[in-house]
């Protein structure tokens, strides 16, 4: 058969497959195992291949897909032991303990006699008594709360006390089962209506433990109580109370969805599922939260929050957007109203300060959905209608709210703003009211405008129509609401040429005397914090200046203020101090010019970016020091753990931009470290775009190398860090990225076998093993130091200890390289290994005919831990075998190690030990005598 047939061979397939699982490629082994299926028709040999990949599935720990395989194989084949036991232990790992008892019974039936059966028949067992007599005991529990509730004569203290008990039974799986099941929604639902605070936020935190992962309850208790009911609840005043509902529809959307996603069964299956139809109504009832007049500001964040996190797709690797489409078919003239309201002058519903923020994200977030041209398309056209309908209206009211629509448009998908604002009068009627003597509507204008200039194109215009107006507004206007925009909008033009020193707007000195301007009022206490936040916004677009830099982290007063608005409830601020800080730190990506390019754009008199003096790494070293003692770490770390959608992905990458300017230097991670950064960059690395994660888990590479991981990332948080670090493992990091990320897992993989094991499940040694082999000598001794380290992991063993590979030749060569760090790592795993898998030893002399000659260099080297190596590995060959010990005692080896015996300096006591254990094995087996001559 040739080699081609035999791909196409499903025996082979099946029998390759098992070569990689036995060697420990679970991925691998899934690949030929699919394979094969496809090709097979035969229905014993498909129950085979199923049963294969459950066992696969079931080491890559996705038990859903093991029992799955497991019944597919056990439907062909009823009396299939080993598919039965494999469904058995991943029944058991869902949970799902007494199908697995079943499953285990039936195999102890067939084969009385295996051991691991009846082990994990008594296993099983006592589980299931032990939640039999928890489900017994919470049941009592859970009944005296629902007494002491129903009780009127019972005291309201004891009676709040037995709510918040019930909070805590519903955390676990047996208490949220029993209040399920006792009729316990009802009660949940009286204690909602009561409208008291301290009963309404634990009967809503109760209803979040039973609605937790769990679809059918989900579906039950959203009928039962109704959208209408929890919506209101939302939609109250009391902030504390809203944001707790908002959680709790958060996980009925998220319980909802993932029940979309994957196939129910077990106790769910005798429930009809229609999470699809349940989903839409409830979106539906809360993008009708948006409009209501009687929802509180509070409510309606928390409602544009939701459809933030759950309408777009979180991968755009789904190919399924249709939430979006029908979220903007049914709600996007809702959002588009709350858009345009403006407080005080149009009659809108009640807003907060972060809601026009909000509606930007999601629009951008929808808009970004979009697929195809057809779609967007039909977003802007939407759009477009909307904002006509208000804009063609004779009340300037109406007019106000299309200006304002615009400027939220232009905050968040500015291509639709953007056509927006060249609908006929739109420009001129925003130059108009620029003007106007009614503050807001003056506001509305010039908000507008500055918005409008964000662009190159429209900058240019303004630039050219509303410089003059912005500058009479600043200088002449009484009120610093409008001259603080006014202000912002003269910044935004001003820094149009961004960080190229040489394409300055204004006068020399005008930059300087505009921040001087935004750095007063950020430090005027005075002034309300929503026009202090507009300060910051025209620090944003200064601080491409590096002049201006340079004034404001000498500024502390200003630093710690604009700190200060980071921390605040204004979250609008957050992204304006991220890029403000992005700037200071110089962590936005440049591209140096190549010289030649450069000469030649000048020969040709085009122009050439030039680079402000103060921007060379001396002056940004100096500027980080300052914002480091201002307390600029403290001030990111509340930023991350602002719960709003102004915390976008954007803003979050510029916050891990940031964060790695600040880790740059190692003298400075302990006290990045110390004010809470390695807790603050764990989401930023996990969540948001792929740039700002990379920024992040490079940021965390870097603490996790110089700092002991064990006091950088405490407790669960550094299993927390493996996934981020394994990510730099990748071909489109950088090499810098790709050695700091296996200088960290080194790090980590000497710290416990828990930590060892979280990497192999994150798929990093095939990565690791893979950079073992890169051209770049530093990565290569990096990624082989790693391993030596990984090799403490069983399942890094028996990857080594699989036939079939060159994994153990690839050691011994690396051990007889020039590198001296290359050989200590090589030498090192080798060591490492021949001690803990001993059957290696005999495979040494078959990986290179140069094997004597390696280990004899290494036993003469002038490097102490080589020699201590060599010795080591000499050691375990001898323990290993006879013959191997009688080989290498017949070489030049026996001399070395009598030399090497005899040197009790102490740097070299350790090798000097290990070479008169090699020498008494010697003397055990009888291939040389003792000497007796002392």
């Amino acid at each position: 058969m040739s080699e081609n047939d035999k791909k196409q061979d499903p025996a082979s397939l099946r029998a390759e497959g098992n070569n990689l699982f036995n060697s420990g490629d679970f991925h691998g082994a899934l690949v030929c195992y699919a394979k094969a299926l496809k090709l097979s028709d035969s229905p014993s040999e498909e129950a085979i291949l199923y049963r294969n990949r459950a066992a696969c599935y079931l080491k890559l720990e996705d038990f859903s897909k093991a029992e799955d395989d497991a019944s597919k194989a056990l439907s062909t084949d009823p009396g299939d032991v080993k598919a039965r036991f494999r469904r058995s232990q991943a029944l058991q790992k869902l949970g799902r303990l007494d199908q697995a008892f079943m499953d285990i019974q039936m195999c102890a039936k067939i084969e009385p006699k295996n051991k691991a059966f009846q082990e994990s028949l008594r296993n099983l067992g006592a589980q299931i008594q032990e939640k039999a007599s928890q489900f017994s005991s919470t049941d009592s529990r859970v009944q005296q709360m629902f007494n002491l509730l129903l009780d009127p004569s019972v005291k309201e203290s004891d009676r709040h006390k037995a709510a918040q008990n019930l909070v805590v039974l519903s955390r676990e799986d047996a208490g949220a089962e029993q209040i399920f099941r006792n009729d316990g929604v009802q009660l949940l639902q009286r204690l909602l209506d009561s409208g008291k605070e301290e009963m309404v936020l634990p009967a809503v935190r109760t209803l979040v433990g039973l609605c937790s992962g769990h679809q059918s309850r989900t579906m039950v208790i959203v009928n039962e109580l109704g959208m209408d009911r929890l919506c209101s609840v939302m939609g109250c005043g009391a902030e504390q109370v809203s944001l707790a509902v908002c959680h709790l529809l958060q996980v009925m959307l998220e319980a909802l969805m993932e029940g979309m996603s994957k196939e129910v069964r077990g106790k769910e299956e005798a429930v009809v599922l229609e999470p699809s139809r349940e989903l839409r109504s409830m979106l539906k009832h809360i993008l009708d939260v948006l409009t209501k007049r009687t929802v509180s500001g509070s409510g309606r964040d928390n409602a544009l929050n939701l459809l933030v996190k759950h309408v777009p797709r979180k991968s755009q690797k789904d190919p399924n957007n249709a939430l979006t489409l029908w979220v903007i078919d049914h709600g996007l003239n809702k959002i588009l109203e709350v858009a345009g309201t403006v407080s005080g002058v149009t009659d809108g519903p009640p807003l907060t300060d972060s809601t026009h923020m909000s509606c930007s994200v999601l629009l951008t977030k929808m808009y970004d959905d979009l697929k195809c041209d057809a779609e967007r398309e039909n977003f802007n056209r939407l759009c477009e209608d909307y904002i006509k309908s208000h804009f063609e209206s004779e009340d300037l009211t109406d007019k106000l709210h299309a200006i304002q629509t615009i400027s939220v448009l232009l905050q968040g998908p500015s291509e639709v703003g953007n056509r927006a604002l060249e609908l006929t009068g739109v420009m001129n009627t925003v130059i108009t009211l620029c003007g106007s003597n009614i503050e807001l509507h003056q506001q509305v204008a010039v908000e507008a405008l500055i918005h409008a200039s964000g662009k190159a194109k429209r900058a240019s215009f303004i630039t050219a129509n509303g410089v003059a107006l912005l500058k009479d507004l600043y200088k002449r206007s009484e009120n610093d609401r409008i001259r603080v925009r006014a202000l912002v909008g003269l910044c935004k033009l001003g820094s149009a040429g961004g960080t190229d020193f040489s394409m300055k707007q204004f006068a020399e000195g005008s930059t300087l005397k505009l921040a001087k301007q935004c750095r007063k009022w950020l430090c005027n206490d005075s002034m309300p914090p929503s026009s202090r936040r507009w300060a910051v916004e025209g620090l944003a677009y200064l601080t491409f200046d590096a002049d201006v830099k340079e004034e404001l982290v000498e500024d502390k007063q200003a630093l710690q203020a604009m700190f200060q608005l980071a921390k605040s409830e204004d979250k609008t601020v957050l992204f304006a101090v991220g890029s403000t800080l992005v700037n200071c730190t110089n962590s936005y990506d440049t591209e140096k010019p190549d010289p030649q390019l450069v000469e030649l754009a000048k020969y040709a008199k085009q122009h050439v970016p030039e680079e402000h003096p103060k921007d060379a790494s001396c002056f940004v070293e100096k500027r980080i020091t300052k914002l480091l003692e201002a307390g600029v770490v403290s001030a990111l770390v509340c930023m991350v753990k602002q719960e709003s959608p102004a915390l976008t992905d954007a803003c979050k990458e510029c916050i891990a931009r940031v964060f790695l300017a600040l880790v740059e230097k190692p003298e400075d991670r302990g006290l990045v470290v110390a004010q809470g950064a390695g807790k603050a960059l764990i989401p930023l690395a996990t969540e948001g775009i792929d740039v700002g994660k990379t920024k992040a888990a490079q940021a965390l590479a870097k603490i996790a190398i110089t700092s002991n991981p064990e006091i950088a990332f405490p407790g669960e948080r550094i299993y927390e860090v493996v996934r981020p670090l394994v990510s730099l493992l990748a071909l489109d990091c950088t090499a810098l990225q790709n050695f700091e990320a296996l200088m960290a897992l080194t790090n980590l993989a000497g710290i416990n076998e828990r930590v060892r094991q979280k990497i192999v499940k994150e798929k990093a040694v095939p990565k690791i093993e893979g950079y073992m082999f890169e051209d770049h000598e530093m990565i290569r001794t990096a990624a082989t130091e790693c391993m030596c380290n990984m090799v403490l992991c069983k399942e890094v063993q028996d990857m080594f200890a699989a036939t079939g590979n060159d994994r153990l030749k690839l050691l011994v060569l690396y051990s007889g390289e020039d590198d001296e760090k290359l050989r200590k790592a090589a030498s090192g795993t080798l060591a490492m290994l021949t001690s803990l898998q001993p059957p290696l030893c005999s495979r040494i002399p078959d990986a290179t005919t140069h094997w004597l000659e390696i280990l004899q260099a290494l036993l003469l080297s002038d490097s102490v831990d080589l020699q201590h190596r060599g010795t080591v590995i000499t050691m375990n060959m001898m323990q290993a075998e006879h013959d191997l010990a009688k080989r290498l005692i017949e070489s030049e080896v026996l001399e070395i190690l009598s030399v090497l015996a005899k040197d009790d300096h102490a740097k070299q006591s350790q090798a000097s030990r290990a070479a008169k254990q090699c020498l008494q094995i010697a003397i055990d087996y009888g291939l040389i005598k003792p000497n007796t001559a002392e």
